[in-house]
């Protein structure tokens, strides 16, 4: 399945997991729109986008924090 996002996500949007530190590391960002939940490498914010539907990213979240 293909998103596109047509509308530009303002920088305010993107947040770092509270895990992150901020020394450097492996980060994500995450923003979420009403078509889709967005990630993005910190370390590279113009580059490629990952877009997923929420279910999804919800499914995602539920297995990282071991539910």
């Amino acid at each position: 399945m293909s998103v596109r996002i047509a509308h530009a996500v303002p920088e305010a949007a993107w947040f770092k997991s509270s895990y992150s530190t901020g020394g450097g590391g492996e980060c994500v960002e995450v923003a979420a729109t009403t078509e889709a939940v967005l990630i993005r490498d910190s370390k590279q914010p113009a580059a490629a986008r990952l877009a997923v539907g929420a279910d999804a990213w919800a499914g995602f979240v539920q297995m990282a924090a071991g539910r």
